[in-house]
């Protein structure tokens, strides 16, 4: 018997299920891979599955396999990837002696590169137009309509949606839905007043026992995340009746999640908080959203702009100069806000420091007082790697952290 059956069986039965503990979707994905495997290989080996050896699984055959995956089937890099990473995961444990070199040209296969693009999201007359797009007078519709209005509030991911129950949802003293994220992790999510009536109306309508689904089918079963994918772009092709903007999207339910984000971001809420919120894992993460939103690119142009356009902001520096590093010489243009004002006052610098200051400020969601606070915060406790990575920009860093040691010497003597 070749070695790839029993292999196969003792990687999903020893190493995801028994030693790692992998999740069912994780399994799934896992499985979804090895069948596509195989099925390729018999076609390119004209052999049957069950005869199949790992000499016939080489590097070669996983490589034509991944190019498949892109051209033949049409999938993205992303998920050719992914299936790169099973692959990986099943050779990793397999380890045959024997089959030593095949295995490590395999595990040598890199992840490739690909584009990223910026989020999608709605806006909020799309919002409403999508809100509006279900039948309400059908139960189907109302029951829609409470679904979407939930993931648009909550930002929960498709299974999230799909694997809610109505013990999950509490609508009393502090309204909030619960739910089983990605990598098994539970976390609450506040709820809204709006959404607490939409919510409050659809579940006495329900009227489910605590374990049944939150939104379940016209025959009770729990929704698929295919499902629930159809019934957005259903009613996403409705709405561009009254929003043609939606025309030009491409409507899914994570693009639903995406908009709470934004949604956040521009109520001023913090880019940590957001990513407690969504259940993201790094909070690196939610800076997609903050590249994504163009009022906060757009926001320091003016005054950058305004000081770019001064004869006397772009007039270099001379021999007589103390230095001949951009942000080192006197600089005539006065602050043009309070905020790098008070930047100024409080850190004795010019302002195009202060304007820099001021603009990686708003990136992190402080302005004015706040941004001054922080600072002298961290200037007072002493953690200074973090006071100039706050504020100032790497190439401009030495400079002045040479001057605030220098005081501070002058300072001492």
């Amino acid at each position: 018997m070749n070695a790839v059956a029993p292999t196969l069986e003792a990687f999903f039965t020893e190493r995801l299920m028994n030693q790692r503990q992998a999740s069912p979707h994780t399994i799934a994905s896992y499985r979804d891979t090895c069948r596509l495997l195989l099925a390729f290989a018999e076609q390119h080996n004209a052999k049957p599955p069950s005869a199949l050896d790992f000499a016939d699984l080489d590097a070669p055959t996983i490589a034509a396999f991944l190019d498949h995956l892109e051209n033949g089937r049409g999938n993205s890099i992303r998920s050719r990837n992914s299936r790169l990473a099973a692959v990986h995961s099943l050779y990793r444990f397999a380890a045959h002696p024997e089959h030593a070199a095949l295995i490590a040209r395999v595990l040598a296969i890199p992840s490739k590169r690909f584009d990223r693009t910026d989020v999608s999201f709605l806006t909020n007359d799309e919002v409403d137009a999508l809100l509006a797009a279900p039948d309400r007078t059908r139960w189907v519709g109302r029951r829609d309509h409470a679904l979407l209005a939930l993931a648009i509030q909550t930002g929960l991911r498709v299974s999230e949606l799909a694997g809610l129950r109505c013990r999950d949802v509490e609508l009393s003293t502090g309204p909030h839905v619960r739910c089983l994220g990605k990598g098994r992790k539970n976390r609450s999510t506040p709820l809204t007043a709006a959404t607490v009536t939409i919510l409050d109306r659809w579940m006495r309508e329900r009227d489910g026992a605590a374990p049944d689904p939150l939104f379940p089918t016209s025959r009770g079963n729990q929704l698929s995340r295919d499902a629930i994918a159809l019934l957005v772009t259903r009613h996403a092709r409705t709405a561009t009746a009254t929003c043609p903007t939606l025309k030009n999207k491409n409507i899914s339910p994570h693009v639903l999640r995406h908009t709470c984000a934004m949604a956040l971001l521009h109520s001023g809420v913090d880019p940590t908080v957001i990513a407690l919120w969504l259940g993201h894992e790094q909070t690196r993460t939610t800076d997609l959203y903050v590249h994504a939103d163009l009022t906060l690119k757009n926001g320091p142009w003016p005054e950058r702009h305004h000081q770019a356009s001064s004869p006397a902001a772009t007039t270099p520096p001379t021999s007589s100069s103390p230095s001949s590093t951009a942000c080192d010489y006197a600089d005539p243009v006065e602050p043009v806000t309070a905020s790098q004002q008070a930047i100024t006052a409080v850190l004795g610098i010019n302002a195009s420091s202060a304007l820099r200051m001021d603009i990686t400020g708003a990136r992190w969601g402080l302005h004015g007082a706040e941004a001054v606070l922080k600072l002298r915060a961290l200037r007072s406790n002493g953690d200074l790697d973090t006071y100039w990575a706050f504020h100032l920009d790497h190439e401009h860093r030495r400079v002045h952290q040479t001057r605030y040691l220098n005081s501070n010497i002058q300072a001492a003597a």
